[in-house]
């Protein structure tokens, strides 16, 4: 196969090249890459931009700001952005709740959210995980009960990422509790996390930060109307949305900006009479991360040119899984080239630069990427079954 960009999608890449590095400021950039720290209102301000040239939602239909763009198009989009550090389009609205209710909403739904999703005006989150319901989701036990035109809306959601930041929630709730199959009586709704009844509590994390919270709901009384697509069928919705969840974490133009950096700083790091970047050791480690990387990326353009109509390939779990190794390799070279200057965190009255101090923290908080989106297990199970026909 051959793996080289046309002369068309060169131009398209090299569009894409120029605007993400000059319409995103780069301070914010820097700040994205991991050496220094993203407020809410950053996030909001970079897709904003994006929405406002039409690239926050390439992926959703055209008719609400999507793009008719080849599965390479949209590789070329993902790496592009991620090699000049710029903060992705918030996930849980571009990537989940936006492509559901473009899919199965009601018309007034779309009208109603999927503009002010696009463009960041809501933020929302996602109450599908709780406390005995994490890896076997068709057990959650959140009830929503029917009384006129609301529901009533009782239970706890935890790992729920960025909460604090959100204005609106959509949730996995139970609607009948008879159901033969527990999958059967699941419904998606969509509830303002303004609504009376809903508590928000913060749970922090290894490296220090706040980043998931527990949502509680206490007779919360929610509009029908906020109900997507049919009462019981939200474990349908669930699955396509994770479809969309597990696209694009395979993160390499990430990994590449982190592994680059490392280089940068190896270089001003004096080991004997030279420098890290010249001991032998720590050159062929990051040789080493380098070809894996080039390797990966090879693998995952194959996939998507590979994609037939938009429907998933089983290797996109061997992309998961190396891509998650790889994140957590890289973050964890940055923080060894940073060394003792690592050791302070936040700290303003220290001579040791932002970059450093966020090192560590980063490498503790990518111990999630083997387990969100799919765990390595369980993308070991799928390359196991749908592959290797084990």
């Amino acid at each position: 196969m051959n793996l080289e960009l046309t002369s068309e999608e060169v131009a398209f890449r090299d569009e894409l090249r120029t605007f993400f590095t000059t319409e995103i400021s780069a301070e914010l950039r820097e700040r994205a890459a991991g050496f220094g720290k993203l407020s809410r209102e950053d996030l909001v301000a970079s897709q904003k931009v994006l929405n406002a040239h039409g690239l926050a939602v390439p992926h959703w239909p055209v008719e609400w700001g999507g793009k008719d763009w080849t599965p390479v198009q949209r590789h070329i989009y993902t790496d592009e952005m991620q090699l000049a550090s710029v903060p992705n389009p918030l996930p849980f609205n571009v990537a989940m709740v936006g492509p559901v209710i473009a899919a199965f909403g009601s018309q007034e739904q779309k009208e109603k959210f999927l503009p002010a999703t696009a463009n960041l005006d809501i933020w929302w989150c996602q109450g599908f995980s709780e406390p005995e319901s994490g890896s076997d989701l068709a057990s959650l036990k959140t009830t929503a009960v029917r009384d006129g035109d609301d529901y009533i809306v009782n239970g706890q959601k935890t790992w729920t990422t960025l909460a604090q930041h959100a204005d609106w929630i959509f949730c996995l709730v139970r609607t009948d509790s008879g159901a033969a199959k527990r999958q059967a009586g699941i419904s998606f709704l969509l509830i303002d996390l303004a609504t009376p009844g809903i508590t928000v509590r913060p749970i922090k994390l290894i490296d220090g930060s706040v980043e998931v919270n527990e949502v509680f709901f206490d007779n919360v009384r929610v509009p029908a109307e906020n109900r997507v697509g049919e009462e019981n069928k939200g474990w349908d919705y669930a699955k396509f949305l994770l479809g969309n969840e597990r696209t694009g974490v395979t993160r390499v133009g990430y990994s590449k900006t982190l592994v680059a950096k490392a280089k940068e700083k190896a270089r001003k790091v004096r080991v004997g009479a030279g420098t890290l970047l010249e001991d032998p050791l720590f050159a062929a480690r990051l040789a080493e991360l380098e070809n894996e990387l080039l390797a990966l990326d090879l693998t995952q353009l194959r996939v998507v040119a590979s994609s037939a109509d938009g429907k998933p390939n089983p290797a996109s779990s061997l992309l998961k899984l190396r891509g998650s190794e790889l994140q957590q390799a890289a973050t964890e070279l940055l923080a060894d080239v940073a060394g003792p200057d690592s050791l302070p965190v936040d700290a303003t009255d220290i001579s040791s630069p932002e970059w450093a101090q966020q090192s560590v923290p980063r490498y503790l908080n990518y111990r999630k990427v083997s387990i969100y989106s799919g765990s390595s297990e369980v993308q070991r199970s799928i390359i196991a079954s749908s592959i290797l026909g084990l």
